[in-house]
C-alpha cells in the first residue's frame, strides 16, 4: 500500500467505528489526523464533514474517512466542498470501483448499518485500490 495520510472524523453515531478504524490505521502504519469527535456526545455532523473535506480538498491529507450512523449525512455534507468525491459504501466491490473508476477521495461509512468486520474490509479495499485513470479520468474531469 502506498504511503498516505488520512483525515478521519465522525459524529456520535459513528464514534465506536471511527475508533476501530483508527486502530486499523495504526496497525498498518498509516498516518492519520483525527478531526473528532472525541466523545459520544451528540454533535452536528456537517461541521466534522466540512473539516475533513477541506483537509482533503486542500491536499493536506490524501484521503478522508467519515463515519456517522448511516454514512449518508457525512457524504452529503462532504460533497458540498469543491473537489471532493465522497461515497457512502456498504460493500467491498463498490469500495474498489469507487477508487478505480471514480477516484473517490472520501469514504463514508455507517456504524448502524454495517458490522465492524465488513467496515474494515471496505476500508482495506478502498485504501489499497488506486485510480485507473484513462477513460475514467475524462469523466472525473467532467464532474469537476
Amino acid at each position: 500500500m502506498e504511503k498516505q495520510k488520512i483525515a478521519i472524523g465522525c459524529d456520535h453515531g459513528g464514534f465506536n467505528l471511527k475508533e476501530t478504524i483508527k486502530e486499523y490505521l495504526k496497525a498498518h502504519d498509516i498516518e492519520f489526523v483525527d478531526f473528532g469527535i472525541y466523545t459520544k456526545e451528540a454533535c452536528d455532523y456537517p461541521i466534522v464533514a466540512k473539516a475533513v473535506a477541506n483537509e482533503v480538498a486542500q491536499g493536506k491529507c490524501d484521503k478522508g474517512i467519515l463515519v456517522c450512523g448511516t454514512g449518508l449525512g457525512m457524504s452529503l455534507a462532504a460533497n458540498k466542498i469543491r473537489g471532493i468525491r465522497a461515497v457512502s459504501l456498504e460493500n467491498t466491490y463498490s469500495a474498489r470501483v469507487s477508487r478505480a473508476h471514480n477516484n473517490a477521495n472520501i469514504l463514508c461509512l455507517g456504524e448502524r448499518v454495517i458490522g465492524e468486520h465488513l467496515a474494515l474490509d471496505i476500508v482495506d479495499m478502498w485504501l489499497k485500490t488506486g485510480f485507473e485513470g484513462g477513460r475514467h479520468k475524462r469523466r472525473i474531469d467532467m464532474i469537476e
